[in-house]
């Protein structure tokens, strides 16, 4: 069925009307020497390592074929299987159009062959890698399903897993035009909708409680690629409005909630709202992102702890916790701020997408080994692990591979406006663009940010409106610009673009400076901690808290390999920054001979003192690291250090005596304990996760040297009278009712674990709660074990 005259004009005016800017293909701009053209470098070598044969493997064995290779570990063997698969397609698809490597082509073509073949054999247009996928899929279509956080049907996020494949044949096709991967996207799409056709929207919005990536966002590509309505429909079914519907009415929502559930979402919005003029989700997703990054975001461009959104009023958690921000969160936050800048070209857009590139996607990646970063801690004296080619299948793996191949994606955009061209120069990046409907090439070239100036030069005649954005972090005033040598008059103010209209010649060159002065920027909250920045650029210092340790920043193939594991360093032995005012900046001074490095005579205490060196966070590796520092007087700076070791004993004191621990209701901590339950359901109390169930649920949990004695459980007062078992590897330990009249709203109960079970188990204890007849198993708000 094709679009009706009406709703195609709809698609017509939401894809032209409101567009104020174009980015240009990524196979327009090529990168020149620079920090960033060393990451795509590093990571073409890290995508060429993996092997395609056994990242095909889960696509093969659920189509009934023969594997050429076995599948790789981690995520891709125990549940998330396939997933790597579809990331891996749309980065071998992105590093194509970037560099036009003919090698990189020649496997993606392969990745294609080898997914039609799988494609194919399953003989309905579905290929996937979801491990027993086509029984649950056949579920879902009878309407017998149940979703929570992170499952559907038991099935580990298999949208969201699916999700992937889609994008990646989008990106093999709209990247590297291969013409298979349309068709079989569009073949895929076909499948989803005869699975849906009979979930009533109801139910729909049942399974969409559970994580499933973009799918409206790449339906809707979808629609516009073929012009068929139906995949719109579809896009907009997939649509969760348990989301969508606050975010319409500007009302933040979000505390509590997965954080990279729902960025693709928005996206998904937006896309939505652009291909239908359907404003209201397009202002829902500018909103979203207003609010995320006003008000939930940290100094590197990241949001989110422990993957969730957390009280945006407090954000102590960012300090106290080693799991924050992690890298898909801004991988995707950027693919939104590249959607909304085409529609509203606003410098803040930029602004904020040069912070997070620089800070946060730049810093993830391993120079040398070309690992990537999941958690990047803002706990002062924490560290970060990187993955390795073989072993680690992160999603931030996978959305790593693609970020490091599109560095090209933002820097340039172009508009025509009233018959006149313009051309946007967002950042600073060295690279050369060529502008093929105006004939002409333009070179920026520069060391920035270790020189605080840029060149321009455009090769070819033309007549355009060159906007250069002037930077928030540039004083008023101080932005300066010459053409041909001579000084142009700059009207234009920080956060938005000086413009320069004029017939352009062959040779023209505009050298821009970009003066950068220290700054402090206080955490969101206004609590006592503050990052250090210079111009756009974090600057983090390398610490040595313990002398004598060897830390491994290498992440193994565990399930929560991703998250360090190392010692947590006590916060009143963080060096702090001792100044009887805040206005220490001055203070700062620059490194003879070592660009963006620079030391702070009489400020730093604690630590390596007045030797401590700020260097760019994006340059800071294989080490403990202080972003956000503490501030205090000298009169003061001994009672606070006393309040920090007050305020942290008894939590330091926990976990030390905890050997494992779970956050039931979160998504990651669940699924790396091997969730299971059946008529299981979590949800939010008072800003809290929970986990329930009317039968059961259960995690396995690590005690490698046997040395467990009890479980430590946290339950809530307002579920009084449920009663329910607590089995520990088959054995009933512990019959429960819960308690009326607890004093407090949530609290803690021991159990002790039977030494006997503990010696006999093999350094794993599955822990299962049993509903009893009529009650339920529940709620259960926190589990550790204890030695």
């Amino acid at each position: 069925m094709k679009l009706t005259r009406i709703a195609a004009l709809l698609f017509t005016l939401g894809a032209t009307c409101a567009q104020a800017a174009d980015l240009f293909p990524l196979q327009a701009v090529r990168l020149g020497p620079s920090p960033f053209l060393d990451a795509q470098t590093t990571d073409l070598n890290y995508l060429m390592a993996m092997e395609p044969d056994r990242l095909l493997a889960p696509f093969l064995r659920e189509a009934g074929l023969t594997p050429k290779q076995p599948s790789y570990g981690n995520w891709e063997s125990s549940g998330l299987d396939g997933h790597m698969g579809g990331h891996y397609l749309s980065a071998l698809a992105l590093m194509y159009a970037s560099t036009g490597d003919a090698e990189v082509k020649k496997r993606l073509d392969y990745f294609v062959a080898e997914l039609k073949r799988a494609q194919t054999a399953n003989g309905d247009g579905y290929v996937g890698g979801v491990p027993g996928g086509r029984a649950a899929w056949r579920d879902v279509a009878a309407g017998k399903l149940h979703a929570d956080n992170f499952s559907v049907n038991g099935k580990w996020v298999p949208w969201y897993n699916l999700h992937k494949v889609y994008a990646g044949l989008r990106d093999a096709y709209r990247y590297a035009g291969n013409e298979d991967a349309k068709a079989m996207l569009i073949a895929m799409a076909d499948w989803a909708l005869r699975l849906t056709s009979r979930l009533t929207d109801e139910q729909m919005q049942q399974m969409l409680k559970a994580e499933h990536g973009g799918m409206n966002e790449v339906l809707a590509d979808v629609a516009q690629m073929t012009g068929d309505q139906r995949y719109m429909d579809l896009a907009l079914r997939f649509s969760h409005q348990a989301i969508l519907q606050p975010l319409e009415q500007h009302e933040d929502k979000l505390t509590g909630l997965h954080a990279n559930t729902q960025i693709p979402k928005v996206i998904g919005f937006k896309r939505i709202g652009e291909l239908t003029g359907r404003k209201d989700m397009a202002d829902a997703a500018a909103f979203f992102w207003q609010t995320v990054v006003d008000h939930r975001t940290v100094a590197i461009g990241g949001n989110s702890v422990r993957e969730h959104f957390h009280d945006d009023k407090d954000f102590s958690p960012m300090i106290n916790e080693v799991e924050g921000p992690e890298t898909c969160n801004t991988y995707n936050m950027l693919k939104l701020t590249e959607m909304l800048f085409e529609t509203s070209d606003k410098a803040s857009y930029a602004d904020y997408y040069e912070r997070a590139l620089y800070n946060h996607i730049l810093a993830s990646e391993h120079p040398g080994t070309g690992g990537f970063v999941y958690f990047t801690p803002m706990r002062p004296n924490q560290y970060r692990v990187y993955s390795q080619v073989d072993q680690a299948m992160w999603c931030c793996v996978g959305s790593g591979i693609e970020s490091h191949a599109k560095y090209g994606e933002f820097i340039y955009a172009h508009e025509e406006k009233d018959g006149k061209a313009a051309l946007f120069v967002n950042l600073f990046i060295p690279s050369t663009l060529d502008w093929r409907e105006k004939n002409v090439k333009v070179t920026q070239a520069n060391n920035f940010p270790d020189q605080t100036s840029t060149r321009i030069t455009v090769d070819g005649d033309a007549s355009f409106a060159l906007k250069i954005r002037y930077p928030a972090w540039v004083a008023p005033g101080k932005l300066a610009v010459k053409v041909n040598g001579k000084a142009v008059k700059v009207d234009a103010a920080p956060g938005s673009y000086v413009s320069i209209d004029r017939a352009w010649k062959k040779g023209d060159r505009v050298d821009v400076s970009l003066p950068m002065t220290m700054r402090l920027e206080q955490m969101p909250d206004k609590s006592n901690y503050y990052a250090v920045l210079y111009g756009p650029v974090v600057l983090a210092a390398k610490t040595n808290p313990f002398p004598t340790e060897h830390l491994n920043f290498l992440a193994d193939d565990s399930r929560m390999g991703h998250s360090p594991s190392g010692q947590v360093c006590p916060l009143e032995a963080a060096p702090t920054f001792v100044s009887d005012s805040k206005d220490f900046t001055r203070r700062f001074k620059p490194v003879k001979g070592k660009p963006l490095t620079f030391t702070a005579p009489g400020v730093v205490q604690g630590g390596a003192g007045s030797s401590t060196e700020f260097i760019p966070f994006f340059r800071l590796h294989d080490s403990r690291y202080m972003i956000y520092w503490q501030q205090s007087t000298p009169a003061e700076f001994a009672r606070m250090k006393e309040e920090n070791a007050a305020n942290e004993a008894e939590r330091l004191a926990l976990d030390a005596q905890t050997i494992d621990q779970v956050a039931p209701g979160e998504q990651q901590p669940e699924s790396d304990h091997g969730f299971k339950g059946e008529g299981a359901d979590a949800g939010l109390n008072n800003g809290r996760h929970w986990r329930h169930a009317t039968k059961w649920f259960s995690y396995q949990l690590n005690d490698p040297r046997h040395e467990a004695k009890a479980l430590r459980l946290t339950f809530a007062r307002g579920d009084a009278g449920r009663r329910f078992d607590i089995v520990v590897d088959g054995q009933r330990i512990a019959e429960v009712e819960l308690a009326a009249g607890e004093a407090q709203e949530f609290y803690t109960r021991d159990f002790a674990l039977p030494p006997a079970l503990v010696q006999g188990a093999n350094g794993k204890l599955e822990v299962k709660f049993v509903a009893k007849e009529g009650s339920m198993a529940g709620g259960l708000y926190g589990l550790r074990l204890m030695r």
